[in-house]
């Protein structure tokens, strides 16, 4: 008797060709790159934008003194070191210049012979006289005397000079200490925005706090749409900017930043998003930078603090956790829970298809086919023929019935 026995059978796979397996892996890094969305400015709020092929550099030194301020820490301290180095020996060197000429290097050990400055013998010397007289330090083993008008014009030069220096260098390296751009860093943005509906409207969310006990003056927020257009002309413009209206008509823009805020902006003819829905705004690449503006209250200097949102950091249907508690006497602020989101019952559609919506669920029940003949421009009196308007009990059966036809497709509009 013959018995059947099944054996396993292993399939294997197509060998691809070599040049196939290597293609392979670059066109999924290629895949990757173009989902991935290039941001215009990052989520610490640094632009992403290089300066390239600037011929006309002579413009940074025109404005030197913002040009050291913008260095970076490294930078700025070997260039203060450098100037006051520099100025040091430079002006040791012409003190030295001056005995040499005078013939006091000769005379070291005449007693009669009077030198420009006193126990002035070498260019050590003369370099540490220098640093006294610039610095003002004054140790009082060497003096200037009365009998060297050249050393008297180099000491009123030195002077003057080193009051220039001081003020332009120790300016610059107080305008960098105090600069605010670290008190920035205490002002935080949610991670992610949100789409939901707030008073019957959608709109768009996110959230901003102050980490610090000291308030920021005069706080503003702006936001900006980066996005690339196409003109109707075919001009092609690249990271165009929108303005993105978060309560400036109303003075909802101005802050009293004390504890987190809701940013919200409403979606409406206006807006940019007014025909953007769930599913189109998953294949949209654009990004939204918004920017927070005040006073710092222990300087009075002005602070900026910036962050961004791309398309895939836009969550529809969400919205943010409360951090503000009730305590005995005070209110606490949970930053635990400052970027945190909850789901909620959100339309997937635009806000211009929930506008139409809403504007047919809310027809008179008088509706009828008339009504909608004078809005086309067609007078009814010619879309009715003879027989209507000889029988009006017929008319009126015939208008009860449109009625309740109309009214049964609006039920049926607002179930859908």
């Amino acid at each position: 008797m013959e018995q059947d026995v099944e054996s396993p059978v292993v399939m294997k796979k197509p060998k691809l060709p070599k040049q196939a397996r290597e293609d392979l892996p670059k066109q999924l890094a290629e895949k990757d790159r173009t989902k991935k969305i290039q941001r215009y400015v990052q989520k610490d709020g640094k632009c992403n934008v290089h300066h390239g092929n600037v011929r006309e550099t002579y413009r940074y030194l025109t404005d030197i003194f913002t040009t050291l301020v913008d260095l970076k820490w490294r930078f700025n301290l070997f260039i203060f070191v450098l100037v006051y180095t520099v100025t040091w020996l430079f002006f040791g060197f012409m003190w030295w210049l001056i005995a040499y000429l005078r013939g006091d290097l000769d005379h070291l050990a005449d007693n009669q012979w009077t030198p420009c400055v006193n126990n002035l013998n070498s260019f050590v010397s003369a370099f540490l006289f220098s640093i006294e007289t610039e610095t003002t330090i004054g140790y009082g083993y060497r003096v200037i005397t009365d009998k060297c008008p050249e050393g008297i014009l180099l000491l009123l030069v030195q002077s003057v000079l080193g009051s220039i220096v001081n003020a332009f260098m120790v300016g610059c390296m107080f305008v960098k200490i105090s600069q605010p751009k670290k008190r920035a860093e205490t002002l935080v943005f949610s991670t992610h925005a949100v789409i939901s509906m707030r008073d019957g409207r959608l709109c768009l969310m996110f959230r901003v706090g102050d980490l610090r006990n000291s308030h920021i003056v005069e706080a503003s927020i702006r936001a900006k749409l980066i996005k690339s257009k196409q003109t109707k002309e075919g001009e092609f413009i690249p990271l165009n900017q929108t303005d993105i209206n978060v309560g400036y008509n109303t003075g909802d823009d101005r802050l009293f930043l004390v504890s987190p805020l809701i940013i919200c902006h409403e979606i409406n003819q206006q807006s940019p998003f007014w025909e953007i829905s769930q599913a189109h705004l998953a294949k949209e690449e654009l990004e939204i930078v918004v920017i927070l503006e005040g006073m710092v209250e222990a300087t009075g200097m002005t602070c900026q603090a910036r962050s961004s949102y791309v398309s895939s950091e836009i969550k529809w249907g969400y919205r943010f956790t409360p951090v503000l508690t009730l305590e005995d006497g005070f209110y606490e602020v949970d930053y635990n829970s400052f970027h945190e989101i909850y789901e909620t019952d959100t339309p997937s559609c635009s806000a211009r298809e929930l506008a139409d919506m809403a504007s047919r669920a809310r027809l008179p029940l008088t509706w009828s086919l008339g009504s909608r003949l004078s809005q086309q421009g067609l007078p009814e009196s010619e879309q009715e023929g003879p027989e209507t308007k000889t029988n009006p009990e017929s008319e009126e059966k015939s208008r009860q019935s449109e009625r309740n036809g109309d009214i049964a497709n609006l039920e049926s509009e607002s179930k859908v």
